[in-house]
């Protein structure tokens, strides 16, 4: 399976992808916040992003402020740099974007390991969910996407999953698990 939390093989990937390598490394957005175990999640990582898509970026951070100093230092000179605090999940979260050449980024922090973060999850059960189902699936969710779903509702509707598709998803990777 392709190791998510490093960004190589994004260089072998799509247009999109190799651009999205391009665009970190030359940048470095992740180096620069290394600190914080970051990993790209979302949907350019497995193949199933629209136009526009952003490149999302979690992060583990355990002390707010810090995070928020450093995301200021590295980013806050970039266009469209934006910084807020919501409550998601019940967690206390810092999220920051702005763009840099024609990627739009979104960094996503929260006091949770990256790997049990829910954004993680996602991608990873829909990454096994893209392979077990065929390219055929992966051109439906994107019609989907293009139509105005999200992600984790389109593979609920795709999937026939019953109530909130962003819990029901994690539910599918337990039942495919046994």
């Amino acid at each position: 399976m392709t190791d998510f939390t490093k960004i190589e093989y994004l260089k072998n990937g799509n247009q999109k992808q190799v651009l999205a390598y391009k665009i970190l490394s030359e940048y470095k957005v992740l180096a620069n916040i290394a600190e914080f175990d970051p990993i790209l999640v979302g949907t350019i990582p497995i193949n199933i992003d629209i136009e526009n898509s952003d490149l999302d970026i979690i992060c583990y951070c355990k002390n707010k402020e810090y995070f928020i100093e450093k995301l200021k230092s590295f980013f806050g000179n970039k266009n469209e740099f934006t910084i807020r605090e919501p409550i998601i999940d019940n967690e206390e979260t810092v999220v920051a974007n702005f763009k840099i050449e024609r990627f739009e980024i979104e960094i996503f922090g929260q006091n949770i390991p990256v790997k049990n973060q829910n954004g993680y999850k996602h991608m990873i059960i829909e990454h096994k969910i893209l392979q077990s189902k065929g390219e055929d699936f992966r051109l439906e969710i994107i019609k989907l996407k293009q139509k105005g779903y999200k992600t984790e509702p389109a593979f609920g509707f795709l999937l026939g999953l019953k109530g909130n598709p962003y819990q029901e998803l994690l539910n599918h990777k337990i039942n495919s698990a046994s």
